[in-house]
């Protein structure tokens, strides 16, 4: 009668995959977590660590230099940051392993700005891309369009819809963010984003392109097709 949807069972292989990109995805949270603890404790006392990249653990040293009463707990937040950090670099390089291995990854990787974390949630989120119809029906599934508003006389767009699956939809958009700001290389797709920038803003044109690299990457899996570099 039409009253249920089919539900499509992920399989056990995809379940891990997804359970590790997952953990280490909470891991690389609670790292920033703690790292703020840190700078906002230290900000009470008037001391400002900065956004110095690379340099967290020395520049909190300098710091607290001149000031031994709070190092007893900087020191504790630090340990507790190195040790989540080690075991993200742990599951990075398991991760790693299973991209290289996969060649449905490897594939998936010839696009600029996607690296072997986007490739694995992209193939562990999608699991077979022959079960979407079209392949512009993937960034719907991913809640990459906009919201639609009717009713009446009333019919606009709204801000996307951020359906699906949260973790992937984040990678995608910092695949397109590195594309746009990140790439060197001449390509037409970095040209594209780029000249929509300058229309729409730099947010809204992440957006859209990770929504275009959604459907890119569907096409290249399920045609078993390498990216093809290709100049504006």
């Amino acid at each position: 009668m039409g009253w249920y949807a089919n539900i499509r069972v992920k399989s056990l292989d995809h379940h891990a995959l997804g359970a590790k990109l997952a953990a280490r995805a909470e891991l690389v949270a609670t790292a920033r977590d703690l790292g703020n603890q840190l700078r906002g404790f230290l900000r009470s006392f008037g001391l400002l660590v900065g956004k110095g990249k690379g340099q967290f653990e020395s520049r909190v040293s300098t710091l607290l230099a001149n000031c031994p009463a709070l190092k007893p707990v900087a020191d504790a937040l630090l340990a507790a940051r190195r040790a989540v950090f080690a075991e993200v670099e742990h599951l990075d390089r398991v991760l790693l392993r299973e991209a290289r291995d996969n060649a449905t990854c490897r594939r998936l990787m010839t696009v600029p700005g996607v690296g072997p974390i986007t490739a694995l949630a992209y193939q562990s989120t999608i699991e077979d891309p022959m079960r979407f119809d079209r392949a512009r029906d993937v960034g719907a599934s991913l809640g990459l369009v906009p919201r639609r508003h009717q009713s009446g006389e009333v019919d606009r767009s709204g801000r996307i819809s951020k359906q699906g699956d949260a973790l992937l939809r984040g990678y995608l958009y910092e695949a397109a963010t590195v594309l746009i700001s990140r790439l060197q290389r001449p390509c037409a797709l970095r040209s594209w984003a780029r000249a929509l920038t300058e229309r729409i803003g730099v947010k809204k044109a992440r957006v859209a392109l990770a929504r275009k690299l959604a459907v890119l990457l569907h096409h290249l899996w399920s045609h078993e097709e390498d990216f093809r570099w290709a100049s504006a």
